[in-house]
């Protein structure tokens, strides 16, 4: 089963009577890190009742909707925060909370993040507004219209019979190994964008290709789309400023690869459980 399922968060652009309650969430974003409190060693979002503690100025707050009957919001801060509660970025929550409530941190990320960079408009240079309606910022003088960024980009895992096609990024440090990902370019379709990534990255061509299911990633506006795609041909050959190593592992010879809350991981673990099935071995 695919990892994300239906969840209980509900969106709303404008705050219904009656939102601002005691046990409301509060995303609150001080400069790039997120202010928590940990229970258990488990992050989470701090209330209303616990942010009247601070003393600090909100420069903006944003309804985000609700979270199992509870309001959220996203919040941006100038201060310090009481002692008791702690900053993070957002990465940090990763491993630590589900899934789902994940997604949510990440949506109050982008929400902030969208606030901070159309604060003016690109065509006029005015000082944009708050829609009335739509989660967008309106331009007053010449009435353009900026909804929160999100860039579609794709991922795949290229198949080789029993084996995967993994690599290492350029600009990680550790030894972890993933699959292709790039970003979706204007005027091109999800299946071009495969086809053209897995060539650039590692001089290969693919067909097959099988939707396999998305993600949101806020780092910082992502929505990966994943496949699986068949080997067609070529030799491996890098993209120097993208790829330092590209090889071939059977699928029972696992490399490090990223978290198990990643899509690429649930690309792989797929295409293990698929092999492992297949070979007679469902225990891999």
């Amino acid at each position: 089963m695919w990892p994300i399922e239906p969840d209980a968060f509900e969106s709303f652009v404008s705050a219904p009577a009656g939102a601002e309650t005691d046990d409301a969430l509060y995303f609150t974003f001080i400069g790039e890190r997120i202010v928590c409190v940990s229970e258990a060693g488990i992050p989470r979002a701090v209330t209303r009742d616990e942010f009247r503690w601070f003393d600090v100025e909100v420069s903006f707050k944003h309804y985000l909707g609700r979270w199992e009957g509870r309001s959220c919001y996203a919040l941006v801060i100038d201060g310090t925060v009481p002692e008791g509660f702690a900053t993070v970025g957002l990465r940090d929550w990763l491993e630590r909370v589900d899934s789902a409530f994940f997604y949510l941190a990440g949506r109050a990320k982008q929400i902030v993040d969208w606030h901070r960079t159309h604060r003016f408009c690109g065509r006029c240079g005015a000082a944009t507004r708050n829609h009335r309606v739509d989660r967008a910022k309106e331009c007053p003088r010449c009435g353009l219209l900026n909804y929160p960024r999100l860039s579609p980009s794709i991922i795949v895992l290229v198949r080789k019979e029993d084996e995967m096609l993994l690599a290492r990024n350029a600009r990680w440090r550790h030894g972890t190994y993933s699959t292709i990902a790039g970003f979706v370019e204007p005027g091109e379709s999800i299946e071009q964008a495969v086809h053209r990534e897995v060539f650039e990255e590692v001089g290969l061509t693919v067909s097959g290709l099988r939707y396999m299911g998305s993600q949101p990633w806020p780092f910082p506006n992502s929505l990966m789309l994943g496949f699986h795609a068949d080997y067609a041909g070529g030799d491996i050959v890098c993209q120097e400023e993208e790829i330092d190593e590209a090889r071939w592992f059977h699928y029972a010879e696992r490399p490090s690869t990223p978290t198990p809350k990643a899509i690429s991981a649930w690309l792989i673990d797929a295409f293990v459980r698929e092999r492992s099935e297949a070979n007679g071995r469902p225990d891999q």
